[in-house]
């Protein structure tokens, strides 16, 4: 019997982590769920938020995931992100910038402008990993 997980998170870009984990917690859009070995197998999709990795107890990486899908089969736990990225290598200053240029052009188009679905989803997405980096 394996006593580890394995586990990938793939997104369109590159895939950002494969290997065998004690644990994963990932935030499915009906709530957060863990993941350990020999998990009952499932598929859920996911919300912004942040994919914990454990060894043990202990957080030994976080990535931030933009919605996607979680697998969990009898081979482990597959995630495919529509984006995804590790939260170590984030850029406050670019992501303030970005919310910031997001929110103008928002306000400037109006909210019954022909890209406002698209702009509010951005500034979502920008202030959940915003919100992530801090905690």
């Amino acid at each position: 019997m394996a006593s580890k997980l394995h586990f990938s998170l793939v997104s369109p870009a590159k895939e950002l982590f494969s290997g065998e984990v004690d644990h994963v917690i990932a935030p499915g859009t009906e709530g957060e769920f863990g993941v350990l070995v020999n998990h009952a197998p499932f598929m859920t999709t996911l919300k912004n938020g942040v994919v914990r990795v454990l060894e043990n107890d202990t957080t030994k990486m976080r990535l931030f995931v933009r919605g996607g899908f979680a697998d969990v089969t009898p081979a482990g736990l597959t995630i495919l992100a529509e984006e995804a990225v590790d939260l170590s290598t984030v850029d406050t200053a670019k992501v303030d910038a970005e919310l910031e240029e997001a929110k103008n052009k928002l306000a400037a188009e109006g909210k019954e402008g022909p890209h406002a679905a698209t702009l509010k989803a951005q500034v979502d997405y920008l202030s959940d990993l915003k919100s992530a980096i801090v905690h």
